[in-house]
Formats: structure tokens, sequence, C-alpha cells
């Protein structure tokens, strides 16, 4: 981030920077920016007066995020460090818990930097770039977590490319090459991970409070449908839980071996489970025809899914398949409703699941709710980046 240029913002996003969002959106700037990414942006308000110092990165919450308000702060590898020890000082309790080796050490814009992530996965780190802009810092990124940890290895995962794909790419960065799959623990249990291996890595570390919860309160002697199952780590955690038995359902054929991988290094007979490879919509319709009643059923979407036969936005469709989940919920049963969709809010999320259950003439009360868990933090002046909204439903 050589370049640098000055930028005057208008009014409403002036007011946004100085309560303290670190979000630049386009349409709150004058003029267009005419600069490659990852050009650093001085912010002034129309009177001229400093703002901000940002960086100038597309992705699609807006154009760029703000570095420091401090104008004599330099930008570079320095400051990177700084970043990355205040957040490292963060997790010191998930450093410490042996029973814990994969969270987040780095959560973009919450730990300073929007735009990237870094997790951690039992002595690895994986980075998230989210645009060029950013993409642009990482050699200083790079060179400043290998200062500040003591890191086995480094991966990275380029999530910016402009078609919405991710773009494939040797992901190993530095330091040993990791052997996959990677065993890492979550609360005693044991997930494999690959760094290696695309754009996911075969757990979403910002579900783990939900799949305690389940593991912990609910799953015990109960008959639990897990549906978008990806590798089956709510039905691991339900298995674990004593549950009678998990059905997970996911449209991807990989998704069957990737479950049977996460059961067997649990020592869980995964014969004696029901790992089906089908779209979820239609097993739902499945399920209701033959009459099928679950005790917990998790309802974890994507944001936005592609079948042969249906596009899936959680913004439009969740209130149809929340109507669809409480069809097949058991008398007293649970329903574990969670999105990752940014583009709404928890209100939005409560509104949705609300009209499913009048729609349906069912009753319910709301018994748990979870956002982030505390590895994953969040800046309290930016409140959007708190996109994990998962409530536990009780049948009435």
């Amino acid at each position: 981030m050589k370049n640098e240029m000055t930028v005057t913002v208008k009014d409403q996003l002036k007011n946004e920077l100085v309560k303290g969002s670190p979000l630049i959106t386009k349409e709150g700037l004058r003029g267009e920016i005419d600069a490659p990414q990852g050009t650093l942006l001085r912010l002034v308000d129309e009177d001229g007066q400093f703002l901000a110092t940002g960086y100038y990165g597309e992705q699609n919450k807006g154009v760029g995020w703000v570095l420091t308000r401090n104008q004599d702060e330099a930008i570079g590898q320095a400051f990177i460090e700084r970043k990355f020890e205040t957040a490292l000082s963060r997790r010191e309790d998930f450093f410490n818990n042996p029973e814990t080796t994969a969270f987040r050490v780095f959560n973009g814009e919450g730990d300073g930097l929007g735009g990237l992530t870094i997790d951690f996965y039992a002595g690895f780190y994986l980075l998230s770039w989210y645009s060029e802009g950013v993409y642009s810092l990482r050699d200083e990124v790079v060179a400043a977590l290998q200062n500040v940890t003591n890191c086995i290895g480094i991966y990275e995962k380029k999530r910016f490319d402009t078609k919405g794909q991710y773009i494939e790419d040797d992901d190993y960065v530095a330091g040993e090459r990791g052997e996959f799959p990677l065993i890492v623990k979550e609360n005693g249990m044991n997930f494999a991970v690959y760094l290696n291996d695309g754009a996911m890595t075969g757990i979403f570390l910002d579900q783990r409070d939900v799949r305690q919860a389940i593991r912990t309160k609910y799953a015990e002697g109960k008959t639990v449908l897990n549906t978008f199952s990806y590798t089956g780590a709510f039905s691991v955690a339900a298995a674990l839980g004593g549950a009678d038995k998990t059905t997970s359902v996911d449209l991807a054929k990989r998704s069957s071996a990737k479950t049977i991988e996460q059961f067997s290094i649990n020592g869980i007979d995964f014969e004696e489970q029901d790992i089906l490879v089908m779209d979820v919509f239609n097993y739902f319709k499945y399920a209701k025809r033959k009459g099928l009643a679950f005790d917990v059923v998790v309802l974890d979407p994507p944001s936005f899914a592609r079948s042969k036969k249906f596009i899936f936005s959680a913004a439009k469709d969740y209130t149809g398949l929340m109507k669809q989940a409480i069809d097949i919920t058991a008398p007293q049963g649970l329903i574990v409703a969670s999105t990752n969709s940014a583009s709404f809010n928890m209100k939005k999320f409560t509104h949705m699941i609300e009209k499913a259950f009048k729609d349906t003439d069912q009753k319910y009360k709301i018994v748990e709710t979870f956002t982030l868990p505390a590895d994953f933090h969040v800046d309290r002046r930016y409140q959007e980046g708190d996109y994990l909204k998962v409530l536990f439903l009780r049948l009435l």
C-alpha cells in the first residue's frame, strides 16, 4: 500500500465515521476512486478536515475499511504487528485451553483490519483475504504474523474473485507444510480439517458454542436431523451428546465421505447414523410424506444456495424453509434456527421465524440465543459485523 490519495466524504459517511464505524461506502464518497485497489485513502470532510486513513478494497460491504484515526500513524508491518499483538492477547484463554485447538485469532474489522481474518488450527494459521485491496498487504501481514507468533505453518484462502468464485491456488504460504487431515479439538471433540483443499476447511468455527449446547443440553436420547450438514459437525456433537440417532442431509456428494470421517475420528460408528446426499428441500417433502418427526432439527442453510430446481436466499426464503422444518419436528421438539447472512439483523430474523409459526398455526418459545463466540471479536461500534444469528426454538 504505497499509493495514497485524499478522498472527500459526504456528511452522512462522516457522521458514521465519527461514531466509530470502520466501513467506507462507495455512496459516502465524493466522486470515484481512480486508483488501484490497495491505495491508502486519506479521508477528509467537506472542509478538508482529516477524519481517518483507510484503504481501497472492494468487497460486498463497501469499498474499503478504516485503518487508523491518527493521521500521523504509518501503515506498514509495525502497524500490523500492533494489531496482531492486541488480537492475540484477547485470545489468551483460547491458547491456554488444550480442549480447543481451533479458533479465530483475528476477526477483520473487529480487530482493526477489515477484509482479513486469521484462524488458528493446532499451530497452523489460515489467512482469509476478502479483497484485492487488503491482499496488497500480504507480505507485511505474513512477516508480521511470523514475528508475533510461533506458527508452524501458514496457509491462505483468496476469496475476492470478481466473479464470486473462490480462487483456486496453492494455499500454502510459509513455514512447514501441514499433513492433512489435521485433527483439531473443539471442547474435546475431534474434527478433521484441510487447509489445502478449496475454499472450506471442514468446520465452521463460529458455531462452536452452538455445537456445545446441542451436545450438553439437547441431544441425549433424541433423534436429530442436521440439514445442510456439510461435514456433519452438528451431528458429531449430537452423537457424542447421547443422541439416539442422527440424520445428516446435504446435496454435496463429498459430504458423505467427509461426515463419515468426522464420525470415525470421534469413535462413532457411522453405520449407526443416517447420512444422505440429497437436496434438503426434497428431503423435507420425503420426510413429511413418510410421516417422519425429529426431536431436534438443525436448520443452518448457507446465505445463498443453488440446486437444479431451487435457488435459496436466506433473506427471502428462510420463512418458507422454517415452515417445512416445523412440519417434521416432533411435539415439544427443538429447532435450531441459524443464519450467517449479514444482510439482515436479529430483529428481522426473529420476525421471519414468527411469521413461519403464525402461518403454520404453531406456538413456540425461544429457549436460547447465540451470536458470534468470543474469539470472533466484534467492534461494538459496528454491530453489522456480528453476522451470526442462532435461536433455539421449543415447539409448544
